[in-house]
């Protein structure tokens, strides 16, 4: 019998960042949206146009304008960005969930990555549906409605900050909540008051002065006034201020979400 030898690989090197290890996360998030992207990419895209024709229809003649452009060009921006907001929160909350419930999250806990790359594929995923049901929502509108572009930049960072913000809101509710029901409580009754109520189909300008004040204090109204302003380039409040809101909120929520990672807060357990 001939001498033999057992060639050994070497351990890989990692690294300072786990990339292959985030890339296979990433990916894994993005394909699983797109298995079923008939109903995660178009059927927003067609929710959107219902809602455009509604309000069009029924608030059309009575509002002609707001802020100097006609209401239909007011509207679509808030349309937009409201259906990224609800589709970054469900591809994060859904993945999170689903993972609990089956038992494999331990599989997401066992490879060689850390709190933070644990969040990035996740929220990177997030933000991916986000994004793209943006492009096929703006698409879709842009067939019936003119829209003009003001401020590109203005729209892809409030389109990032609103889809990795709510991915990581969508994030800790996986994490905290046991069953489904917990998670369309949350849904239910904050994620879409505080998107219908923010100035989506009106502005606030409308509204009496102790309202506004409410308005303002939902942080959603800066996604979409900052969002809509790149497009029409008329806003209700601060930009700059809506900018360093949004900012400030993502680096809180990544801090509470890299808390509950690394302690396996209700993922470990």
């Amino acid at each position: 019998m001939g001498n033999s030898k057992m060639s050994i690989t070497p351990p890989r090197d990692i690294g300072a960042v786990n990339w292959l290890g985030v890339r296979t996360h990433v990916t894994k998030e993005i394909h699983r949206f797109f298995k079923v992207g008939l109903q995660t990419l178009m059927a927003p895209a067609v929710t959107t146009l219902l809602f455009l024709a509604i309000f069009t229809l029924a608030l059309g003649r009575a509002v002609q304008e707001i802020g100097g452009v006609p209401f239909v060009e007011f509207l679509a921006p808030g349309l937009i960005i409201m259906a990224i907001i609800q589709n970054a929160y469900a591809n994060t909350v859904s993945s999170v969930m689903i993972s609990k419930i089956q038992g494999n999250i331990v599989d997401m806990l066992m490879p060689p990555l850390s709190p933070g790359e644990f969040i990035t594929g996740f929220v990177m995923g997030g933000v991916a549906r986000g994004v793209l049901v943006a492009l096929c929502v703006g698409l879709s509108i842009w067939l019936f409605v003119p829209l003009q572009i003001h401020n590109i930049w203005l729209i892809l960072f409030h389109a990032f900050a609103a889809s990795s913000l709510l991915s990581m809101i969508g994030l800790l509710t996986g994490i905290v909540a046991e069953k489904f029901d917990h998670q369309a409580s949350i849904s239910n009754f904050i994620i879409t008051p505080l998107s219908f109520l923010s100035g989506t189909f009106y502005s606030i300008e409308r509204l009496p002065g102790f309202w506004q004040d409410v308005a303002m204090a939902n942080p959603f109204f800066y996604m979409i006034d900052g969002f809509r302003y790149g497009f029409i380039g008329h806003a209700d409040a601060s930009l700059t201020f809506g900018v360093l809101l949004l900012l400030g909120l993502n680096i809180v929520l990544w801090a509470v979400c890299y808390r509950m990672v690394a302690s396996g807060y209700k993922l470990k357990s």
